[in-house]
């Protein structure tokens, strides 16, 4: 039987210690939560049927789930510049992230 348990850990990224999961193999889908959320509530149901087809990497922003909060403001771009940072940390590179190709 094939093992289905999802790469999981923390990316260090711009002083955070920032959860992701990733599921399943092929084309990278990254999925980020809502306010107040994490992967789990938010993705949970529909998380496996992506990674039937897909690299599924799912991100857990600063202060939700089991990212802890920093010293620093809560913003979009700040979430946004966590996420591009991790990325190559993770070893997508730059043609993978293209998602308009």
């Amino acid at each position: 039987m094939m093992d289905t348990r999802p790469e999981s850990g923390y990316v260090s990224v711009n002083g955070l210690e920032m959860n992701y999961e990733i599921h399943g193999e092929g084309q990278p889908l990254i999925l980020l939560h809502g306010a107040s959320s994490g992967i789990g509530t938010s993705f949970g149901k529909i998380l496996p049927g992506f990674a039937k087809t897909r690299q599924v990497i799912a991100f857990e922003l600063q202060g939700h789930g089991r990212t802890a909060d920093i010293d620093r403001l809560l913003t979009t771009e700040g979430m946004a510049g966590d996420v591009a940072a991790a990325l190559p940390e993770l070893g997508i590179d730059r043609q993978e992230q293209d998602l308009f190709q």
